[in-house]
């Protein structure tokens, strides 16, 4: 499962799949750190962070059929770099992790999989900044590009630099391994921020102590650990922390926090049991090609098994496409595209194919629509 990054994520692909009938200040970034975003992307993540964890999942030897039980981890929908997946997908696959890998180490291996990029326009809001200080303050209202805002993630202190973290899940042994991956991950952006090797000036963990805990020390570098701790965090030497930055870019920097405003409110959470075969079908009209079958290899299942499922939910493949066709028919005659126009973009045989459906959908022909 490939990870993209900032290239591939650009803010001309994001502004082509704004919702219809976006508001235009979308692109000037004025949203303003997803301000007037509400509780619409609450309780959601993003997919790098999904891809990042199923790919975890499989490399701690999950078995594939636990895997598939969780909503949100098929390939169609971590494709798509604006789907939000439920939290409790994330939390799901943490905790698949964590009875796979018991004890230390799960979450230090996965920081140590995740290189600048894995998460996107987030890893570049930390690391472009004057200072490591700098980029955390900066990107810090953006931390729903990566997970849901009950995650929390807390920055404090003069001079010293502390990055605080609060998982809502509730397994201790799930949480463990969750703050063990997200300090880590921050230190593996420090030192690539600032090109140096640097190390933690001391770290804390909520859980107890283990047996043996060298593994950590020689990935923070520190024997400065504390079990036990009020809160899980890691603190930077103010040296590191307000060390001029090789990679600083003001220029990107702003640019990034303008992407990432139009990321969070272009976002579309996925929330129900069909939104993956709606998005497969949507992306196999684009292609010319809404077939059953196309639809089905997306998903991963034989085309039985589809026709199964959506029978259960009380739709079928063909009143699905039907639906799709008439929202996008309706969208497009209103853009001025002409009847054959259309009916090649929907994959009508023709356009009389496509008048006669739209006769059925509206009882008029599709020169009344314009």
């Amino acid at each position: 499962m490939s990870v993209r990054a900032i290239s591939d994520t650009t803010i001309a692909e994001t502004a082509h799949d704004l919702p219809n009938g976006a508001p235009a200040e979308y692109a000037g970034g004025t949203i303003g750190a997803g301000a007037r975003i509400g509780s619409r992307l609450d309780g959601t993540v993003s997919t790098p962070l999904m891809r990042l964890l199923v790919r975890a999942a499989r490399q701690a030897g999950v078995p594939e059929d636990q895997l598939d039980r969780i909503p949100g981890t098929d390939a169609v929908l971590l494709g798509g770099e604006l789907h939000r997946i439920p939290m409790s997908s994330l939390l799901g696959l943490w905790e698949l992790i964590a009875h796979a890998r018991p004890g230390q180490g799960a979450g230090l291996a996965i920081a140590a999989a995740a290189p600048l990029g894995t998460l996107t326009t987030w890893d570049y809001l930390v690391t472009t900044g004057a200072t490591l200080t700098d980029s955390l303050r900066a990107a810090q209202p953006f931390h729903r590009l990566v997970t849901a805002a009950a995650e929390g993630f807390d920055l404090s202190g003069e001079g010293e630099l502390t990055v605080g973290y609060r998982t809502s899940a509730g397994d201790p042994a799930v949480a463990a391994v969750v703050n063990e991956y997200v300090l880590a991950y921050y230190l593996r952006r420090a030192r690539e921020a600032t090109g140096r090797p640097l190390v933690a000036a001391r770290v804390s963990f909520g859980h107890p102590a283990p047996a043996d805990h060298a593994d950590l020390v020689a990935a923070f570098g520190t024997d400065e650990i504390e079990f036990g701790a009020a809160a899980d965090a890691i603190t930077f030497h103010a040296d590191d922390a307000n060390a001029p930055l090789p990679r600083a870019d003001p220029i990107l920097a702003d640019l990034l926090r303008s992407h990432a405003d139009l990321v969070l409110a272009s976002a579309r959470p996925i929330a129900g049991p069909l939104d993956p075969f709606r998005v497969a079908l949507a992306t196999a009209l684009d292609a010319g090609d809404p077939a059953l079958p196309r639809v089905a290899t997306a998903l991963a299942m034989s085309p039985r098994t589809l026709q199964r499922h959506l029978a259960e939910h009380g739709t079928s493949w063909r009143q699905e496409l039907d639906v799709l066709r008439h929202e996008r028919a309706e969208a497009l005659l209103g853009q001025g595209f002409t009847t054959a126009a259309v009916a090649q973009r929907l994959a009508f045989t023709d356009d009389r194919a496509l008048r006669k459906a739209f006769h059925r959908w509206t009882g008029a022909s599709p020169a009344a629509t314009r």
